[in-house]
Protein backbone atom coordinates (compact mmCIF):
# COMPACT_ATOMS: atom_id res chain seq x y z
CA UNK A 1 0.00 0.00 0.00
CA UNK A 2 1.22 3.38 -0.85
CA UNK A 3 1.15 6.59 1.71
CA UNK A 4 -2.43 7.40 2.78
CA UNK A 5 -3.18 11.08 1.62
CA UNK A 6 -6.05 13.74 2.68
CA UNK A 7 -7.07 16.58 -0.42
CA UNK A 8 -8.61 19.77 1.51
CA UNK A 9 -10.67 21.13 -0.73
CA UNK A 10 -11.12 17.93 -2.82
CA UNK A 11 -14.28 19.08 -4.83
CA UNK A 12 -13.04 22.44 -6.80
CA UNK A 13 -11.13 21.90 -10.23
CA UNK A 14 -7.63 22.27 -8.28
CA UNK A 15 -8.75 19.49 -5.96
CA UNK A 16 -10.80 17.89 -8.66
CA UNK A 17 -7.04 17.65 -10.57
CA UNK A 18 -5.52 16.35 -7.57
CA UNK A 19 -7.93 13.21 -7.55
CA UNK A 20 -7.28 12.65 -11.31
CA UNK A 21 -3.64 12.48 -10.98
CA UNK A 22 -3.61 10.70 -7.85
CA UNK A 23 -5.61 7.64 -9.22
CA UNK A 24 -3.38 5.07 -9.51
CA UNK A 25 -0.29 6.96 -8.36
CA UNK A 26 2.74 4.22 -7.56
CA UNK A 27 3.16 6.21 -3.61
CA UNK A 28 0.17 7.88 -2.76
CA UNK A 29 -3.26 6.75 -2.34
CA UNK A 30 -6.60 8.73 -1.66
CA UNK A 31 -7.94 8.49 1.82
CA UNK A 32 -9.39 11.39 2.68
CA UNK A 33 -11.39 14.08 0.60
CA UNK A 34 -12.25 17.38 2.74
CA UNK A 35 -15.18 19.80 1.61
CA UNK A 36 -17.43 22.73 2.61
CA UNK A 37 -20.58 22.59 1.26
CA UNK A 38 -21.16 18.88 0.49
CA UNK A 39 -19.66 17.78 3.93
CA UNK A 40 -21.57 14.09 4.67
CA UNK A 41 -22.19 13.09 0.79
CA UNK A 42 -19.99 10.60 -1.41
CA UNK A 43 -17.18 12.64 -3.82
CA UNK A 44 -19.54 10.88 -6.67
CA UNK A 45 -22.58 12.36 -5.97
CA UNK A 46 -21.35 15.77 -4.73
CA UNK A 47 -19.05 17.01 -7.27
CA UNK A 48 -19.62 18.27 -10.93
CA UNK A 49 -16.87 17.05 -12.39
CA UNK A 50 -15.51 19.28 -15.02
CA UNK A 51 -12.63 17.49 -16.49
CA UNK A 52 -12.25 15.41 -19.25
CA UNK A 53 -12.24 12.23 -17.56
CA UNK A 54 -14.32 10.11 -15.51
CA UNK A 55 -14.37 10.35 -11.55
CA UNK A 56 -11.93 8.08 -10.37
CA UNK A 57 -13.74 4.38 -8.89
CA UNK A 58 -12.00 4.36 -6.19
CA UNK A 59 -13.05 8.09 -4.51
CA UNK A 60 -16.83 7.89 -5.70
CA UNK A 61 -17.74 6.49 -2.66
CA UNK A 62 -15.83 8.30 -0.18
CA UNK A 63 -17.69 10.64 2.49
CA UNK A 64 -16.43 14.03 2.22
CA UNK A 65 -15.73 15.20 5.69
CA UNK A 66 -15.04 18.74 7.45
CA UNK A 67 -11.59 20.20 6.78
CA UNK A 68 -10.50 19.63 10.50
CA UNK A 69 -7.80 18.34 12.54
CA UNK A 70 -9.76 15.50 13.53
CA UNK A 71 -10.79 14.29 10.56
CA UNK A 72 -6.96 13.87 9.14
CA UNK A 73 -5.32 11.53 12.07
CA UNK A 74 -3.72 8.61 9.97
CA UNK A 75 -3.08 10.01 7.05
CA UNK A 76 0.73 10.11 6.01
CA UNK A 77 0.22 13.02 3.96
CA UNK A 78 -2.22 16.40 3.15
CA UNK A 79 -2.10 18.28 -0.06
CA UNK A 80 -4.15 21.34 0.04
CA UNK A 81 -6.08 23.36 -2.70
CA UNK A 82 -8.23 25.39 -0.28
CA UNK A 83 -8.63 29.19 -1.31
CA UNK A 84 -6.38 31.41 0.96
CA UNK A 85 -9.03 32.71 2.95
CA UNK A 86 -9.97 28.92 4.20
CA UNK A 87 -6.80 27.53 4.78
CA UNK A 88 -5.74 28.63 7.91
CA UNK A 89 -6.34 25.25 8.89
CA UNK A 90 -2.93 24.83 7.33
CA UNK A 91 -1.14 26.23 10.47
CA UNK A 92 -2.85 23.98 12.56
CA UNK A 93 -1.74 20.61 10.42
CA UNK A 94 1.93 21.99 10.33
CA UNK A 95 1.62 21.86 14.22
CA UNK A 96 0.26 18.58 14.18
CA UNK A 97 3.12 17.08 12.79
CA UNK A 98 1.18 15.74 10.07
CA UNK A 99 3.22 16.32 6.47
CA UNK A 100 1.54 18.65 4.08
CA UNK A 101 1.95 20.09 0.65
CA UNK A 102 -0.19 23.08 0.06
CA UNK A 103 -0.99 24.62 -3.12
CA UNK A 104 -2.33 27.26 -1.32
CA UNK A 105 -1.07 30.96 -1.26
CA UNK A 106 -1.45 30.77 2.59
CA UNK A 107 1.63 29.57 3.72
CA UNK A 108 4.30 30.68 1.07
CA UNK A 109 5.59 33.50 2.22
CA UNK A 110 6.70 32.18 5.52
CA UNK A 111 10.01 32.39 6.21
CA UNK A 112 10.28 28.96 7.50
CA UNK A 113 7.84 27.12 4.91
CA UNK A 114 10.06 26.36 1.46
CA UNK A 115 8.42 27.63 -1.58
CA UNK A 116 9.75 24.95 -4.17
CA UNK A 117 9.50 23.58 -8.01
CA UNK A 118 11.63 20.60 -7.21
CA UNK A 119 13.84 20.99 -10.83
CA UNK A 120 14.24 24.83 -9.43
CA UNK A 121 15.19 25.27 -5.79
CA UNK A 122 15.16 21.86 -4.00
CA UNK A 123 17.79 22.94 -1.96
CA UNK A 124 15.49 24.95 -0.08
CA UNK A 125 13.76 21.77 1.39
CA UNK A 126 16.39 21.68 3.79
CA UNK A 127 14.18 24.20 6.07
CA UNK A 128 12.37 20.98 6.66
CA UNK A 129 15.55 19.89 8.72
CA UNK A 130 14.66 22.93 10.79
CA UNK A 131 10.82 22.25 10.96
CA UNK A 132 11.53 19.11 12.69
CA UNK A 133 13.53 20.27 14.92
CA UNK A 134 11.35 22.99 16.25
CA UNK A 135 8.50 19.75 16.42
CA UNK A 136 6.36 20.80 13.23
CA UNK A 137 5.61 18.51 10.39
CA UNK A 138 7.63 18.70 7.57
CA UNK A 139 5.44 21.35 5.51
CA UNK A 140 6.20 22.26 1.65
CA UNK A 141 4.45 24.63 -0.54
CA UNK A 142 3.87 25.06 -4.58
CA UNK A 143 4.06 28.45 -5.91
CA UNK A 144 1.13 30.43 -7.98
CA UNK A 145 0.48 28.99 -11.20
CA UNK A 146 2.12 31.73 -13.07
CA UNK A 147 5.04 31.90 -11.32
CA UNK A 148 6.06 28.71 -12.18
CA UNK A 149 5.47 29.29 -16.05
CA UNK A 150 7.97 32.44 -15.58
CA UNK A 151 10.61 30.45 -12.57
CA UNK A 152 10.86 27.26 -14.79
CA UNK A 153 12.47 28.72 -17.73
CA UNK A 154 14.55 31.14 -15.73
CA UNK A 155 15.96 28.92 -13.08
CA UNK A 156 18.98 27.86 -16.13
CA UNK A 157 18.55 31.52 -17.71
CA UNK A 158 19.75 32.81 -14.39
CA UNK A 159 22.21 30.57 -13.33
CA UNK A 160 23.95 31.45 -17.01
CA UNK A 161 23.57 34.82 -17.22
CA UNK A 162 22.63 36.14 -13.34
CA UNK A 163 18.82 37.83 -13.94
CA UNK A 164 18.74 41.42 -13.11
CA UNK A 165 15.27 42.26 -13.75
CA UNK A 166 12.03 40.79 -15.03
CA UNK A 167 8.82 42.12 -16.52
CA UNK A 168 6.11 39.99 -17.44
CA UNK A 169 2.55 39.76 -18.60
CA UNK A 170 0.55 36.93 -18.19
CA UNK A 171 -2.47 35.57 -20.22
CA UNK A 172 -4.48 33.59 -18.00
CA UNK A 173 -7.04 30.82 -18.34
CA UNK A 174 -10.46 31.11 -17.22
CA UNK A 175 -9.78 27.51 -15.07
CA UNK A 176 -6.98 29.22 -13.09
CA UNK A 177 -10.37 30.83 -11.60
CA UNK A 178 -11.42 27.90 -10.13
CA UNK A 179 -15.45 27.29 -11.08
CA UNK A 180 -17.53 28.31 -11.99
CA UNK A 181 -14.75 31.10 -12.04
CA UNK A 182 -15.06 33.86 -14.47
CA UNK A 183 -19.19 34.46 -15.36
CA UNK A 184 -19.43 33.83 -19.55
CA UNK A 185 -20.42 37.54 -19.59
CA UNK A 186 -17.64 39.02 -18.72
CA UNK A 187 -15.45 37.03 -20.70
CA UNK A 188 -16.41 35.79 -24.02
CA UNK A 189 -15.56 37.84 -26.54
CA UNK A 190 -13.26 39.76 -24.00
CA UNK A 191 -10.19 40.08 -21.70
CA UNK A 192 -10.20 40.79 -18.11
CA UNK A 193 -6.94 43.25 -17.80
CA UNK A 194 -7.13 42.75 -13.63
CA UNK A 195 -6.64 39.07 -11.45
CA UNK A 196 -6.84 40.16 -7.80
CA UNK A 197 -3.34 40.07 -5.86
CA UNK A 198 -2.05 37.86 -8.87
CA UNK A 199 0.80 40.44 -9.68
CA UNK A 200 2.01 40.49 -6.19
CA UNK A 201 2.15 36.86 -6.17
CA UNK A 202 4.18 36.92 -8.98
CA UNK A 203 6.66 39.36 -7.63
CA UNK A 204 7.00 37.98 -4.52
CA UNK A 205 7.13 34.58 -4.95
CA UNK A 206 9.63 35.14 -8.00
CA UNK A 207 12.49 36.50 -5.85
CA UNK A 208 11.46 33.69 -3.26
CA UNK A 209 12.10 30.70 -5.05
CA UNK A 210 15.28 32.10 -6.95
CA UNK A 211 16.70 33.54 -3.87
CA UNK A 212 19.57 31.55 -1.49
CA UNK A 213 19.31 29.31 1.22
CA UNK A 214 22.13 30.90 3.68
CA UNK A 215 22.24 29.93 7.41
CA UNK A 216 19.23 28.25 7.45
CA UNK A 217 16.65 31.41 6.11
CA UNK A 218 16.14 32.24 2.58
CA UNK A 219 17.67 35.18 1.14
CA UNK A 220 15.09 36.20 -1.63
CA UNK A 221 17.03 36.95 -5.17
CA UNK A 222 17.67 41.36 -5.78
CA UNK A 223 16.28 41.37 -9.15
CA UNK A 224 13.44 43.89 -10.30
CA UNK A 225 9.82 42.36 -11.06
CA UNK A 226 7.19 44.14 -12.70
CA UNK A 227 4.24 41.85 -13.55
CA UNK A 228 0.57 42.18 -15.70
CA UNK A 229 -1.74 40.03 -15.22
CA UNK A 230 -4.77 39.25 -17.99
CA UNK A 231 -7.83 36.80 -17.89
CA UNK A 232 -8.73 35.53 -21.14
CA UNK A 233 -10.93 33.18 -22.84
CA UNK A 234 -8.92 30.57 -22.85
CA UNK A 235 -9.73 27.26 -20.87
CA UNK A 236 -6.57 25.81 -19.66
CA UNK A 237 -2.75 26.68 -20.26
CA UNK A 238 -1.48 30.12 -19.30
CA UNK A 239 0.74 31.99 -21.45
CA UNK A 240 3.77 34.82 -20.25
CA UNK A 241 5.50 36.95 -22.18
CA UNK A 242 8.57 37.59 -20.01
CA UNK A 243 11.29 40.23 -20.75
CA UNK A 244 14.32 39.55 -18.75
CA UNK A 245 17.62 41.26 -18.16
CA UNK A 246 20.56 39.90 -16.96
CA UNK A 247 24.08 40.77 -15.48
CA UNK A 248 25.73 39.17 -18.18
CA UNK A 249 25.56 39.72 -22.14
CA UNK A 250 23.18 36.84 -23.68
CA UNK A 251 23.46 35.12 -26.99
CA UNK A 252 20.36 34.11 -28.37
CA UNK A 253 21.03 30.32 -29.70
CA UNK A 254 23.72 30.15 -26.34
CA UNK A 255 20.29 30.60 -24.57
CA UNK A 256 18.26 28.27 -26.25
CA UNK A 257 20.96 25.79 -25.70
CA UNK A 258 21.29 26.40 -22.02
CA UNK A 259 16.98 26.12 -21.87
CA UNK A 260 17.33 23.02 -24.01
CA UNK A 261 19.44 21.38 -22.02
CA UNK A 262 18.21 22.17 -18.46
CA UNK A 263 18.83 19.07 -16.40
CA UNK A 264 17.15 19.34 -12.75
CA UNK A 265 19.75 16.09 -11.52
CA UNK A 266 18.80 12.08 -11.42
CA UNK A 267 17.14 12.29 -8.28
CA UNK A 268 14.17 15.07 -9.84
CA UNK A 269 13.71 12.78 -13.14
CA UNK A 270 13.46 9.53 -11.60
CA UNK A 271 10.33 10.74 -9.66
CA UNK A 272 6.45 9.16 -10.97
CA UNK A 273 5.63 12.62 -12.42
CA UNK A 274 8.28 13.91 -13.59
CA UNK A 275 8.22 14.59 -17.17
CA UNK A 276 11.37 13.90 -19.91
CA UNK A 277 11.94 17.28 -20.26
CA UNK A 278 10.89 20.20 -17.89
CA UNK A 279 11.53 22.51 -20.76
CA UNK A 280 10.34 22.47 -23.94
CA UNK A 281 12.13 24.54 -26.77
CA UNK A 282 9.68 25.15 -29.50
CA UNK A 283 11.23 26.86 -32.99
CA UNK A 284 8.33 27.65 -34.75
CA UNK A 285 7.43 31.53 -35.31
CA UNK A 286 3.63 31.13 -33.65
CA UNK A 287 4.59 28.73 -30.67
CA UNK A 288 3.78 28.05 -27.70
CA UNK A 289 -0.14 28.43 -28.07
CA UNK A 290 -2.77 26.92 -25.20
CA UNK A 291 -4.36 24.36 -27.97
CA UNK A 292 -1.05 22.50 -28.81
CA UNK A 293 1.02 23.07 -25.85
CA UNK A 294 -0.88 22.95 -22.62
CA UNK A 295 -0.59 19.25 -22.31
CA UNK A 296 3.12 18.82 -23.25
CA UNK A 297 4.68 16.37 -21.45
CA UNK A 298 1.44 15.13 -20.03
CA UNK A 299 0.81 18.95 -18.63
CA UNK A 300 3.94 18.70 -16.87
CA UNK A 301 6.38 20.43 -19.35
CA UNK A 302 6.81 24.20 -19.82
CA UNK A 303 7.24 25.13 -23.24
CA UNK A 304 9.11 28.37 -24.74
CA UNK A 305 9.08 30.20 -27.79
CA UNK A 306 10.08 33.41 -29.24
CA UNK A 307 13.27 33.36 -28.06
CA UNK A 308 14.77 36.62 -29.49
CA UNK A 309 17.14 39.60 -27.86
CA UNK A 310 15.50 42.63 -26.28
CA UNK A 311 16.57 45.58 -26.01
CA UNK A 312 20.12 45.32 -25.27
CA UNK A 313 22.50 42.34 -25.42
CA UNK A 314 21.75 41.96 -22.03
CA UNK A 315 18.04 41.23 -22.75
CA UNK A 316 15.89 38.64 -23.57
CA UNK A 317 12.70 38.13 -24.88
CA UNK A 318 9.80 34.81 -25.08
CA UNK A 319 6.79 32.93 -24.32
CA UNK A 320 6.31 30.53 -21.51
CA UNK A 321 3.41 28.42 -21.30
CA UNK A 322 2.36 25.54 -19.35
CA UNK A 323 -0.94 23.96 -17.76
CA UNK A 324 -2.33 26.04 -14.98
CA UNK A 325 -3.83 23.02 -13.05
CA UNK A 326 -1.40 20.34 -13.72
CA UNK A 327 2.10 21.80 -13.84
CA UNK A 328 1.05 25.10 -12.55
CA UNK A 329 -1.16 23.99 -9.62
CA UNK A 330 -2.16 19.89 -8.65
CA UNK A 331 0.90 18.13 -10.63
CA UNK A 332 3.29 20.47 -9.26
CA UNK A 333 2.41 19.90 -5.61
CA UNK A 334 2.40 15.85 -6.13
CA UNK A 335 5.98 15.99 -8.05
CA UNK A 336 6.81 18.18 -5.10
CA UNK A 337 5.45 15.73 -2.24
CA UNK A 338 7.36 12.60 -4.59
CA UNK A 339 10.62 14.27 -4.30
CA UNK A 340 10.22 15.00 -0.80
CA UNK A 341 9.26 11.16 0.09
CA UNK A 342 12.19 10.44 -2.06
CA UNK A 343 14.30 12.12 0.48
CA UNK A 344 12.70 10.65 3.73
CA UNK A 345 10.91 13.75 4.51
CA UNK A 346 7.96 12.40 4.46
Amino acid sequence: MGLKVAILGGTGAVGQRFVQLLNGHPWFEIEVITGKTSVGKKYGDAVNWILDSDIPEQVKDLVIVETELRNLRGVDLVFSSLPSGEASIEREIMNSGIPMVSNSSFLRMDPTVPLVIPEVNKDHLALLDIQRKAGVGPTATSPNCTTTMIVLPLKPLDDSYSLRSLNVASYQAVSGAGYPGVPSYDIINNLIPFISEEEEKVERESRKMLGKLVDGKIENADFDVQATCVRVPVLDGHTVAIHAEFEEEVDVEDAKRVLEGFDPGPDVRSLPSSPEKAIIVREERDRPQPRYDRLAGKGMSVSVGRIRRGANKRSLLFISHGHNTIRGAAGGAILLAEFMHSKKFI
